[in-house]
C-alpha cells in the first residue's frame, strides 16, 4: 500500500550577497538538518546561492558562473542524496537572464523554473536585472553548462512553467511576488491537482507587515485546499533591508509550523508531517472548486521515480494547526534593527559602535536597540550558538571571551558620547549619563565650545563679522548658521572618536558611527546636513517618533531602564540655541511648525496615498474636520510641502537606515523624487486657495431649500 504522509522542510537562511562560500555552507547545513527531520523535500529562499541583494552584480557573468559552481558542489555532495532540493539562483537562457528555482534529486536536475511575476515596486527593482517568464504552462529545452553536464550526464533539462510529479503527489513552485498578485500561479496549479505549492521568498521586514504574509498563505490554501510551504531569507545581506524569516507551512487554510521572524541563527529549518489524503478530502468536498478544476488547463508534469512518503507511516503523527504568534510593534523595533546591527557589525570587520548620545528620545532609542542587540547575542551564546560566539570573539579580538550579561558586553563594544556645549542643559547631560550607566556603555563626556569658538574665530578673522543668535539680536540666517556649526562639529568629533578612541584605550579596532534621525524628521528635513544624522548606519531612520516613544516605554518595562522615564517626559529639543535662565528655550515641534503626530499623517498621505498638495488638503479636510477649519488645513499642508521641498536635497546624503516604514523618504531607491523643487508650489497652492474660497463662500451664503 502506498504511503500518504509526507515530510516537507523549509528554511530561513541568513545569506549574504556574493558570499558564495558562506551561502553554500548554510545551504548544505539546511539540507542536512532537513534530512535529520525526516524530510524528503527541502525548499530554500529566493536566489539563495548568490544572495538576493546582489543588485547590479546580477549583470556580471561572474555571478552566474559562481552560482553554477556552487550548484555543482551541491549536486555532488553526499548531503543532497535522497532528498529533492529546491535552490534559487540566476540563470541565463537564450541570452535572457531569469530569476530561477533549480530543482534536483540525486545528481539530476529535474526542472529549472523561472520567476513569472517580478517584484518591481518600493525597494524592489527586479525588472532592472531579470526578465519574467511570460509563457504560462510552457517549457523549453535548456542547454546546461559543460561543468554541470559532466556531473549529471544531462545535456539539456526542461526550463519553464512546469510541475514535479513524484510517485505519490505533485509539487508546484511559486517565487515570492507571485503569491502577492491577484492571479497567483498557485490558483491554476491547485485546480490542476498540484497538492504541494512552494514559495521561495526574499521578503523584507516592515513594521506590522507579518500578518499580511501569513493571511496570504492561509487564504491560498483555504480557498483551494493543499499544502503551502514558504521559505524566506533572514538578516541583513548587505543593504538597508532586514529579511525577516517567518518560514511557514500550511495545509487547508491552517498554519501548522511557524519559523521565527527574528533570530541570530544563520540557519533555521522547520518541517511538517502532513497527510495527502487531508488535501484530497478537503478539495473534493468543495463542489464549486471541482467544477473549475474539471476544465482547468494542464501543466507539464516532470515525472520523478521518487516518493515523498514512506509505506509504513500509519503510526506517524501529523502536524496540528497552530495560532501564529505575532510580535508587537515595540518588540519588532527591539528585535529587527538589533539583528540588523548585529549582522552589519560582524560582517563589517569593525569592533563596535559609537553613538552621540544627546539625552533625547531618538539617540536613547538607538542606544536601547544596541542594548537589545547585546541582550539577544548573550542569549544566543548562552544557548550554545557556536557561530554567534565565534563572531563575537572576532569582534572583541579575544578567542576566549564569553559574554556574561548585556551590560558587560555593551561596555566592550558600545561607546556613547555626550557632546556638551554652552547651550546644553544639565538635565540632558544627566539623562544621557544615567542611561549609559544602566546599559553599561563606555561613556564619554566632552565639551565642543572650544572647537565652535575656533571655527567662528576663523570666520570673524576673514570677514570681520560676528554672527549672533536670534535671542541676542541676530537674524534667522545667523541663528541657523550658528546652530549648524555646532551640529557639524559634533559629526566630525564622532568620527574622530570612532577611529581613535580604542587606540587611545590601548585596544585594537575601530567603531561604526550610529545615526539617530527618525523617519519623520528626515521627511520634514529637520536635521543639519552633515551633522550627527550623518553616520555609517542608522537603526531608527525608518521609524516614526510615535513608534519610538512606544518603544522607549517598552524598554522601561522590559529592560527595567528607569533612566528612560525622564527622557520620555522631556520635550524633544536640539539644544542648539542659548538657554534661557539655565533652561531649554528651543523645542523641536515649535521649530518645525508642526507636531510629530501631524508629520506621520503627512508622510503616510504623501507615500501610501500618493498625495500631492491638493489631494492631501482634500483628504485632511475630512480627517481633521472639527479640529481645524479649511484655512488652517490649507496653511498646514502648504507649510509641510514648503519645508519638505526646501529640504529634499538632504535625502540624497541620508545615512543608510533600517527600512521599517513604507513612508520612508529614503532617496537611494525607495522614494525617488527630485531634490530641487519650486518650493512655492504656485499652481498647486492656488488650487488649494480656490477650494478654501469656495468653502468659505458656501458657508457665508448657504443655499436655502424652498418648501411648498
Amino acid at each position: 500500500m502506498m504511503g500518504r504522509k509526507v515530510v516537507v522542510a523549509t528554511c530561513a537562511l541568513n545569506q549574504w550577497a556574493l558570499d558564495f562560500e558562506g551561502n553554500l555552507q548554510r545551504i548544505l547545513k539546511s539540507i542536512e538538518i532537513a534530512k535529520s527531520k525526516g524530510a524528503r523535500y527541502r525548499l530554500g529562499p529566493e536566489l539563495e546561492i548568490c544572495g538576493y541583494g546582489c543588485s547590479d552584480h546580477f549583470y556580471e557573468s561572474d555571478t552566474i558562473l559562481h552560482s553554477f559552481q556552487v550548484l555543482a558542489t551541491l549536486l555532488t555532495s553526499p548531503i543532497t542524496e535522497d532528498i529533492i532540493c529546491d535552490v534559487g539562483m540566476p540563470v541565463m537562457h537564450r541570452n535572457v537572464r531569469y530569476n530561477c528555482r533549480v530543482i534536483f534529486l540525486n545528481k539530476k536536475i529535474l526542472l529549472i523554473r523561472p520567476k513569472m511575476i517580478l517584484a518591481n515596486s518600493g525597494n524592489y527593482r527586479e525588472l532592472r536585472w531579470f526578465t519574467p517568464w511570460s509563457k504560462p504552462r510552457l517549457v523549453e529545452e535548456y542547454f546546461l553548462p559543460r561543468m554541470i553536464q559532466n556531473l549529471t550526464g544531462q545535456d539539456t533539462v526542461l526550463f519553464g512553467d512546469a510541475v514535479i510529479a513524484t510517485k505519490d503527489t505533485c509539487i508546484g513552485s511559486e517565487i515570492c511576488e507571485e503569491l502577492w498578485v491577484p492571479n497567483s500561479p498557485h490558483i491554476g496549479m491547485g485546480l490542476d491537482g498540484v497538492e504541494i505549492i512552494t514559495n521561495s521568498s526574499g521578503s523584507h521586514h516592515v513594521l506590522r507587515k507579518a500578518h499580511i504574509r501569513v493571511d496570504l498563505v492561509k487564504s491560498a490554501t483555504a480557498k483551494n485546499g493543499g499544502i503551502y510551504v514558504l521559505a524566506n531569507q533572514k538578516g541583513c545581506d548587505g543593504d538597508r533591508l532586514y529579511y525577516d524569516g517567518c518560514a511557514m507551512i500550511a495545509i487547508n487554510g491552517n498554519i501548522v509550523v511557524q519559523g521565527s521572524q527574528f533570530s541570530a541563527d544563520d540557519v533555521e529549518v522547520i518541517a511538517a508531517t502532513l497527510d495527502l489524503e487531508d488535501v484530497r478530502s478537503y478539495r473534493s468536498a468543495i463542489i464549486s472548486r471541482n467544477l473549475l478544476a474539471s476544465e482547468a488547463p494542464s501543466y507539464k508534469r516532470v515525472k520523478v521515480n521518487f516518493s515523498l512518503s514512506v509505506v509504513a507511516d500509519i503510526h506517524v503523527p501529523t502536524s496540528e494547526p497552530i495560532e501564529w504568534r505575532y510580535h508587537t510593534p515595540e518588540e519588532e523595533i527591539s528585535l529587527g534593527p538589533a539583528y540588523w546591527l548585529w549582522d552589519y557589525l560582524r560582517r563589517s570587520g569593525q569592533s563596535g559602535f559609537l553613538l552621540p548620545l544627546s539625552g533625547g528620545i531618538d539617540s536613547s532609542a538607538t542606544a536601547c536597540i544596541v542594548y537589545s542587540m547585546c541582550h539577544q547575542v548573550c542569549l544566543s551564546a548562552a544557548n550554545g550558538d557556536a557561530q554567534v560566539l565565534e563572531d563575537l570573539q572576532k569582534i572583541v579580538c579575544d578567542n576566549s571571551y564569553i559574554p556574561k550579561d548585556p551590560r558587560e558586553l555593551c561596555g566592550k563594544i558600545f561607546t556613547t558620547c555626550y557632546m556638551a556645549s554652552e547651550n546644553s542643559s544639565q538635565d540632558t547631560q544627566q539623562r544621557a549619563r544615567m542611561l549609559a550607566e544602566q546599559i553599561g556603555s563606555y561613556h564619554i563626556n566632552l565639551n565642543i565650545d572650544g572647537a565652535v569658538k575656533a571655527m567662528m574665530g576663523i570666520f570673524t578673522m576673514v570677514t570681520g563679522k560676528s554672527p549672533q543668535f536670534r535671542m541676542h539680536g541676530g537674524s534667522s540666517r545667523e541663528n541657523l548658521a550658528l546652530q549648524n556649526v555646532q551640529a557639524r562639529i559634533r559629526m566630525v568629533l564622532a568620527y574622530l572618536f570612532a577611529q581613535l578612541s580604542f587606540w587611545a584605550r590601548g585596544k585594537p579596532g575601530g567603531l561604526l558611527v550610529l545615526g539617530s534621525a527618525n523617519v519623520d524628521e528626515s521627511l520634514r528635513g529637520y536635521l543639519t546636513k552633515y551633522d550627527c544624522s550623518s553616520a555609517d548606519i542608522n537603526p531608527i531612520g525608518g521609524i516614526s517618533k510615535t513608534d519610538l516613544r512606544s518603544f522607549i516605554q517598552y524598554c522601561i518595562e522590559h529592560f527595567n531602564l528607569t533612566a528612560l522615564r525622564g527622557i520620555m517626559s522631556a520635550p524633544p529639543t536640539a539644544e542648539l540655541e542659548p538657554l534661557s535662565n539655565g533652561f531649554v528655550s528651543q523645542t523641536d515641534e515649535v521649530d518645525m511648525g508642526m507636531t510629530y503626530a501631524e508629520l506621520s499623517v503627512y508622510g503616510k498621505l504623501r507615500k501610501f496615498e500618493t498625495c500631492g498638495p491638493y489631494s492631501m488638503f482634500y483628504k485632511l479636510l475630512n480627517m481633521w474636520r472639527g479640529i481645524c477649519n479649511p484655512q488652517e488645513v490649507a496653511n498646514k499642508v502648504k507649510h509641510f510641502f514648503r519645508m519638505y521641498s526646501i529640504n529634499r536635497h538632504k535625502m540624497t546624503i541620508l545615512t543608510p537606515a533600517y527600512h521599517a516604514e513604507n513612508y520612508s523618504p529614503d532617496d537611494n531607491r525607495f522614494d525617488l523624487r527630485p531634490f530641487l523643487y519650486n518650493s512655492s508650489w504656485p499652481w498647486q497652492f492656488r488650487c488649494i486657495d480656490a477650494e478654501v474660497s469656495k468653502i468659505e463662500n458656501n458657508e457665508l451664503n448657504p443655499a436655502y431649500e424652498e418648501f411648498d
